[in-house]
């Protein structure tokens, strides 16, 4: 049915809007053999339809929507479970989509086998666990599915080849990697870290593997979407795992990562068209990570100071109380030797944690003082 959108049963098929792209042409210039596009969760019938219709043209392979969402905390929306299902189905029957959705454990598999879905992928926090993963593989052992793998949330290689093969050895003959960044260390641009060079490790070590990217997953923010797309098609994957919405303000899960048909089609069409361009790094992906790390730790070390102030006022108000005066000398004299003696044994130098206590004691009697004003 190209040119045609579908809503409901009852509602009269409209023309589709969107001009289509043409797979063929990316496929020819960037060697993109694989596209995945759809909500990041199922949450209504009516959601999962109008989302799929308006990518029915845009070349898409599979129809992805996550079923079952494994959240870090409870409390938060996590999935329609198998009522999904059903809804899944109606995609592939009016729409012609192949379907596919995340699986965690053998039930997840047990139910979207028995209902005849085309794929299905497995999580990062599932990667990260071989028990899991030998679980799924045992329950994919004699279908024909096409499983995608994601990276595990750590940058370990090992971790992610071992996945693969352990779906590979139950028989599965279609498996494809999904690269959706690692988990950061404080605060970064992306929300998950790109680390670029594990990517192009797989690509070297595996190279019957197609490699495809979750741009959503690693840019966290629509708006960093095609930046991320053009760089991992630049080192030469083959495709996307991408998340698209038909409303993504409305998203119960990952609103802000989320695109529209109409702008995955834009971004189609910018590949196609436009030379891919690597975009300028500043740092090395190791250094940013490290530097990350650091921020991490600034943090940490700004809460402690914090913490031992208050304990400083404390004191102060029972000097005050008690008439005590704000110096003590001998207590310092105390202090500081304490802290240089342990501060060496940890390979710090004499000289800087002279200052460092200083500035410390400094700011420790400032909060004293203010107590008695």
């Amino acid at each position: 049915m190209p040119g045609f959108f579908i809503y409901q049963h009852h509602v009269k098929m409209k023309r589709c809007e969107i001009a289509p792209v043409r797979m063929s042409d990316i496929k020819r210039t960037h060697k993109m053999a694989m596209l995945v596009a759809g909500p990041c969760s199922a949450e209504s019938e009516d959601q999962l339809m109008r989302t799929a219709s308006l990518l029915m043209n845009s070349g898409v392979d599979y129809f992805r929507a996550g079923l079952w969402k494994p959240r870090t905390r409870p409390g938060n929306f996590e999935g329609v479970g198998e009522a999904g299902i059903e809804w899944m189905l109606r995609v592939k029957r009016e729409t012609g989509l192949k379907i596919v959705t995340e699986v965690a454990n053998r039930s997840h598999v047990e139910n979207v086998l028995r209902a005849g879905f085309d794929a299905v992928w497995i999580g990062a926090r599932t990667t990260a666990n071989p028990f899991s993963v030998q679980e799924i593989a045992d329950a994919l052992r004699g279908s024909d599915v096409t499983v995608f793998i994601k990276n595990p949330v750590n940058p370990d290689i090992d971790l992610w080849i071992g996945a693969i093969e352990r779906i590979r050895n139950a028989g599965i003959t279609t498996v494809i990697a999904v690269h959706r960044g690692f988990s950061p260390f404080g605060s970064t641009k992306y929300r998950n870290m790109p680390v670029w060079r594990i990517a192009e490790e797989l690509m070297e070590k595996m190279p019957e593997t197609l490699l495809i990217c979750d741009p959503s997953h690693i840019a966290g923010n629509k708006d960093l979407v095609q930046e991320v797309t053009e760089r991992a098609l630049s080192i030469g994957m083959g495709g996307l795992f991408v998340e698209a919405h038909w409303k993504p303000e409305e998203a119960r899960s990952d609103r802000d990562q989320q695109i529209t048909p109409a702008e995955l089609n834009t971004l189609l069409k910018l590949i196609c068209e436009l030379p891919v361009k690597e975009p300028a790094i500043s740092e090395p992906e190791e250094l940013a990570l490290l530097r990350g790390e650091i921020d991490c730790w600034d943090k940490k070390l700004l809460v402690t100071l914090r913490n031992r102030m208050n304990i400083a006022s404390l004191i102060g108000e029972f000097k005050k109380r008690s008439n005590y005066q704000i110096v003590q000398n001998d207590r310092w004299n105390e202090v500081i030797n304490a802290r240089i003696n342990d501060g060496m044994e940890l390979g710090l130098s004499e000289g800087f944690l002279l200052r460092l206590f200083e500035q410390i004691h400094g700011e420790s009697i400032n909060f004293q003082k203010r107590i008695g004003e």
